[in-house]
């Protein structure tokens, strides 16, 4: 996804929450279906779905008794593609990052609540860090590998054996490094 005003639609917490549940879902769903998976009244998510359907990131389809369905219309997970600088796609993913993190930290919040998440072991859901430290052009090849790996192993439908919704939020950028004054 390249068009600025595009990205700047996902800068909203709701329809970023709604493009990622679409995804999470299958890549369609009904209102009622979103309603649910994101705990909210289906009457919350109409203005968002005209303005993502106007933009071009979902489409609207005939439903099958259920209510209007949307699908979405990325062939894989949504991805922005990013122009650095003092470019207005730069603020716009800017605010996407932003609202993505704030949707992490809502995320967090609610899991740590609960009595029974699981904080340790192979089956951990639940883990909040910060890391930092200097790698090499092969280390930082292995972080983005690992990283799509990650990406490609959340982008499946529910079946069975995959019952159990995460959200992953991560954000890799490079620092400068701070020189000591004399």
């Amino acid at each position: 996804m390249s068009d600025t005003a595009t990205i700047r639609l996902l800068a909203s917490p709701a329809r970023q929450e709604i493009v990622d549940t679409l995804e999470a879902l299958g890549g369609e769903a009904s209102v009622a279906e979103l309603a649910a998976e994101l705990g909210r009244p289906a009457d919350s998510l109409y203005y968002h779905l005209r303005l993502l359907v106007r933009g071009r990131v979902v489409d609207e389809i005939a439903g099958n008794g259920d209510g209007r369905r949307y699908r979405s219309r990325a062939r894989t997970r949504t991805r922005l593609a990013y122009k650095p600088g003092a470019t207005a796609n730069a603020v716009a993913v800017e605010r996407v990052a932003g609202s993505l993190l704030r949707i992490a930290g809502r995320d967090f919040a609610a899991a740590i609540a609960r009595r029974d998440v699981v904080v340790d072991g192979a089956l951990r859901e639940l883990w909040a860090s910060r890391l930092k430290g200097w790698v090499g052009d092969a280390e930082l090849a292995e972080i983005n590998r690992l990283l799509e790996r990650l990406a490609a192993l959340l982008h499946g439908r529910r079946s069975a054996r995959r019952h159990r919704l995460v959200s992953l939020a991560w954000v890799l950028a490079p620092l400068r490094e701070r020189t000591r004054s004399g």
